[in-house]
């Protein structure tokens, strides 16, 4: 049942429509939606454990049960990783499925529309930002609930680093790297190899079923 995923279908054949008027007027119109409570108490715990070594800060966006976490901290174990997602009982499996987390990583239960605004607004500049799978959101009628659709690209922008994103819809990566560079950034999409250790559950179970995978890079200032 592991290799069994189906791929993605969407009622959208190209880049959508309204892509760029909508991200045009979220860059000039700075979304004001308030901030909920948690995500404050949330963002005071980070800054308390980042601390000031912030120059090799890692966002992992949406990490699930941790896996792509953990490993990050692993691989660069002189770096800081924040896994952020707004599951609770997702990062309590991930606890317990890699007891004891590496030192250098912090689960933080959070929405990342909030988290985000308000690392931006403290000045954070990120090292590497993930954003993995699960992603599409796959109908037309969906654009705004996609990352690069959403009232929070900016903020996303103002984050710096080098971002990651991965999906097994490479419709999706064109769209963030059109999206991306309306915001002044280039990006490239490449095919994953499924040679590569998989970092997520789902890119696993993705490869195990036949699909392609692909990932988006963008560096500023490349």
């Amino acid at each position: 049942m592991f290799g069994n995923s189906r791929a993605v279908t969407s009622n959208q054949e190209g880049v959508h429509p309204a892509l760029e008027a909508t991200v045009r007027r979220h860059l000039t119109h700075p979304w004001r939606a308030p901030v909920a409570d948690h995500d404050r108490a949330a963002f005071a715990r980070a800054v308390d454990w980042v601390g000031t070594a912030d120059d090799r800060l890692i966002l992992d966006s949406g990490c699930g049960t941790g896996r792509s976490s953990v490993a990050l901290a692993r691989t660069c174990p002189d770096a800081l990783v924040l896994g952020l997602d707004q599951s609770q009982h997702r990062l309590q499996r991930a606890a317990r499925r890699f007891d004891p987390l590496p030192d250098n990583l912090l689960l933080l239960q959070t929405d990342c529309t909030g988290f985000w605004r308000l690392a931006a607004q403290a000045g954070w500049r990120l090292w590497r930002h993930y954003l993995l799978y699960p992603n599409p959101w796959p109908k037309s009628a969906h654009l705004k609930r996609r990352w690069h659709g959403h009232p929070v690209f900016p903020a996303l922008l103002d984050l710096g680093g080098t971002l990651e994103m991965r999906s097994n819809w490479p419709l999706y990566l064109e769209e963030a790297r059109a999206a991306l560079a309306l915001g002044g950034l280039s990006a490239e999409i490449t095919p994953l190899s499924h040679d590569n250790e998989a970092l997520t559950d789902f890119e696993e179970k993705y490869a195990a079923s036949g699909q392609r995978l692909w990932r988006l890079t963008a560096t500023p200032g490349r």
